[in-house]
């Protein structure tokens, strides 16, 4: 089945979006183009519509617990899109990945405990540590030749400083690396031979471009599996964020009744029937609406590409292997990243992100979204040069 939903302009103003209708506030002017947030402004799969008109219809909206079928879904997606074999009882829902960060968090270290990040990396991974009043411990990704790669050895004595957890970004937001297999081969390894749980966050993990492949680190070697929490969604992949609904992975029966402890314990006890109805169908469903997606995200990665290197060529785009995000290194114009923003902002009319808010090495960079209609993206790389030439 072919897709042509992603050429069409949704209005979102005033349905209560964060990017549309938050970004005078977040960003202090009117009028602005908001390629910043994670979410695309296309329309999510019709089946995940058509699966929550049909429940609409049922008159009665009690409380609901996850079907067979549901569970079902989740396992054969993980199997068939990864590869990776996984069992009904390793599955716990989570409201959304950064509350499931903060529930392996508090449920798996205790305060003061040392947690490993890579910056520049998403920001809630520096939030959440902190506010929960733990120590982040930053190993810092090196950027060679365009890409970025883990400096194995500063890894490997920071884990030996004491770090009870790492938070790792696969793929990685921003930079939208795929770590290979014999990166995320180190990283189990050395986690098991330090005593550090890992809390792998693979929300990007269906949205791989080309012939690469993203590959789950707890499917990847048995050594690994009990000692890795994965965190995955369908958020981001059929675009249904504002639902709410989080998977958290793990075999290791103790790791899962303490989260599971930790949720019940603040009131959390599941997903609603419209997170469960939704989920289920884009895992039935939606394989082929998602083929459709990728395609049109790797032209308007090119296109975007392509401008940049042309119209901007002091501007380096860092080639994203996953994701609907593009990390623009700015660098070379030689700005702060306050003067880079009040251009956007003032002159382009352009809402970004900014890169030092992904920590160290993040300076001087920006993150576009653009996982839009190309006429947005168009319009979008044009204010880019009103701002910066």
């Amino acid at each position: 089945m072919e897709y042509n939903t992603f050429e069409s302009m949704i209005e979102r103003r005033n349905t209560g979006s964060v990017k549309w209708d938050r970004t005078e506030i977040l960003f202090g002017a009117k009028d602005l183009l908001p390629m910043w947030v994670a979410d695309m402004d296309f329309p999510s799969p019709p089946e995940v519509q058509e699966a929550l008109i049909s429940r609409i219809k049922h008159p009665v909206f009690g409380y609901t617990a996850p079907s067979e079928s549901m569970y079902a879904s989740i396992i054969n997606w993980m199997e068939k899109r990864h590869s990776w074999t996984i069992q009904k009882e390793w599955i716990t829902f989570s409201p959304g990945i950064v509350a499931a960060i903060g529930t392996a968090i508090n449920a798996l270290t205790d305060p003061g405990d040392k947690v490993m990040i890579q910056s520049p990396v998403y920001t809630p991974f520096f939030d959440m540590i902190k506010n929960n009043n733990r120590i982040v411990v930053n190993n810092q990704l090196s950027l060679i030749e365009n890409h970025y790669e883990i400096n194995f050895e500063d890894f490997e004595q920071k884990l030996q400083s004491g770090v009870k957890m790492v938070l790792l970004c696969s793929p990685h937001n921003p930079g939208g690396r795929i770590w290979r297999r014999a990166e995320l081969q180190k990283i189990g390894v050395l986690c098991l031979k330090y005593k550090a749980l890992v809390v792998s966050d693979e929300i990007h993990g269906d949205l791989s471009h080309s012939d690469l492949t993203h590959l789950p680190l707890a499917s990847i070697d048995t050594r690994f599996t009990e000692n890795v929490i994965t965190l995955m969604a369908p958020s981001k992949t059929f675009n249904i964020a504002g639902l709410q609904s989080s998977l958290i992975i793990c075999s290791n029966t103790g790791i899962q009744n303490r989260l599971n402890e930790y949720q019940h314990k603040n009131g959390f006890h599941g997903l609603n029937l419209f997170a469960l109805t939704a989920t289920e169908a884009a895992y039935l469903h939606g394989e082929a609406w998602l083929k459709s997606l990728l395609s049109y995200l790797q032209e308007n990665i090119r296109i975007a590409e392509e401008f940049i290197k042309n119209e901007l060529p002091q501007l380096r785009c860092i080639h994203p292997e996953a994701s609907y995000l593009l990390w623009i290194d700015c660098r070379e114009l030689g700005l702060s990243d306050k003067s880079i923003q009040e251009r956007l902002v003032s002159k382009g009319r352009l809402a970004l992100e900014p890169g030092d808010k992904y920590g160290p090495g993040g300076e001087g960079f920006v993150r576009m979204n653009i996982g839009c209609p190309r006429s947005m993206l168009l319009d979008g790389l044009s204010r880019l040069k009103t701002a910066l030439v």
